[in-house]
């Protein structure tokens, strides 16, 4: 190996956009003073210098001129004769300067210092990309996508950093290609084994935080503030809004002329439904703005057991409760109670609620949603009423398809 074989190791400095050039310089100078250590013992009397810029190095050794019958330590002294052979009107008492030549350590010891380098540059990286993302949590990053994977996705930033975006802070419908550029909200960075690691999420309240700020310029400037976000991501979010300007409608705000502000988001979260919800301190009126569009009659609420009861109109209650139970889930994570759905027959008296079948198109397929409909079971709780014996005698449905159904409902009321 000749020395152009581990100047080309340094050159690679010039690319390192993480690494500052006191600390390049630094790892360079302490790689080269333990070649210096190991062949001649003493270092103090050699001056290497560093050009970051071009990305190479010289090693001078520098010696006292002394008499030639005085010298009583080469590496720091050089008899008069000697000096006068490199310059001939050195005198005693200056100092020479030779330069050392990187092919005299020897092959062994290039290779050697090549690996060390290498090692300390790939350290130095490592921490500097931790530094770099530890203080921009909660921060929106672009990044390219370089590889996909079953659990994670892999992807590049600007600078050839490598970022996580794992499955489970995936949307449901997210799916990228190779090249792609994605916007996430930077959720967690650690550090293991010395290994940063920068794990991305798009499902995150703060992914959505960040894109209002983005998209809505009085979220940007603080005067409308974002105070509390809840999501099913990829399905539906409500966010709880407040204005301390009363010149500014933070509703209409968020949402732009026509939508044309939180039409970006939709589009970003892949049609993900938005409501903005003016705050109140007032919790009945805030459990009414959670359910919208939904038109609630009357309200109960027991602040011991964190349980609130809403009556509606049969019309009212599916809008209430939404596709999948999903609003009715939201409103009682936003506004910390528990919430129970109850309809009103015309007589006035409350029905604890029911579901349409036709919700749960998605779990159940549609011709078996038609033969429980043949038999008058057009919700969840007629189905639930009968007996799977009964079931199959009346439908064409099998008894496991039955079993899976009443599984599907049941789960439902569970979760309520």
């Amino acid at each position: 190996m000749n020395s152009l074989d581990l100047i080309d190791s340094f050159s690679e400095f010039k690319q390192m956009k993480n690494i500052d050039r006191p600390t390049m310089m630094k790892v360079l100078e302490d790689v080269f003073r333990t070649l210096l250590r190991k062949k001649y013992g003493e270092v103090d009397n050699f001056d290497i210098v560093v050009n970051t810029d071009k990305g190479d190095l010289e090693i001078w050794h520098r010696r006292e001129i002394v008499e030639d019958d005085k010298v009583e330590d080469p590496i720091i002294q050089i008899g008069i004769s000697d000096a006068q052979q490199i310059e001939e009107d050195f005198e005693v008492g200056e100092e020479t300067y030779e330069k050392i030549e990187l092919e005299s350590f020897g092959r062994r010891a290039i290779l050697a210092a090549r690996q060390t380098l290498a090692s300390r540059v790939g350290d130095l990286e490592k921490d500097e990309v931790f530094k770099k993302y530890k203080d921009r949590v909660g921060e929106i990053v672009a990044a390219e996508v370089y590889q996909v994977w079953k659990k994670e996705i892999l992807l590049l930033d600007e600078e050839g950093n490598e970022l996580l975006l794992p499955k489970s802070e995936q949307i449901k419908t997210d799916f990228f290609k190779k090249g792609e550029t994605v916007r996430t909200v930077i959720k967690k960075v650690e550090m293991k084994n010395g290994t940063p690691y920068i794990i991305l999420s798009r499902t995150d309240n703060a992914f959505l935080a960040k894109l209002m700020e983005q998209e809505v310029p009085e979220v940007f400037d603080g005067l409308i503030v974002i105070k509390n976000i809840v999501r099913e991501p990829g399905e539906k979010a409500k966010v709880v809004v407040e204005s301390f300007d009363d010149r500014i409608d933070p509703v209409g705000a968020c949402v732009g002329v026509k939508g044309s502000r939180i039409h970006g988001i939709v589009r970003e979260l892949k049609n993900e439904n938005i409501d903005i919800i003016n705050h109140t301190n007032n919790l009945s009126l805030m459990v009414q703005r959670a359910l919208a569009p939904a038109k609630i009659n009357s309200i109960d609420i027991n602040q011991e057991k964190k349980r609130i009861s809403v009556y509606l109109e049969p019309d009212q209650v599916s809008l209430a409760i939404g596709k999948r139970g999903v609003n009715i889930k939201l409103a009682s994570r936003l506004v910390g109670f528990e919430i129970d759905v109850y309809r009103e027959n015309e007589e006035g008296e409350e029905e604890e609620y029911d579901i349409e079948l036709d919700e749960f198109a998605d779990e159940i397929e549609g011709w078996m949603i038609d033969e429980l409909k043949k038999i008058g079971c057009d919700s969840a709780k007629s189905v639930l009423a009968l007996s799977d014996d009964e079931l199959v005698r009346r439908t064409d449905l099998e008894e496991e398809s039955i079993k899976d159904i009443r599984k599907i409902l049941e789960s439902e009321f569970q979760d309520e």
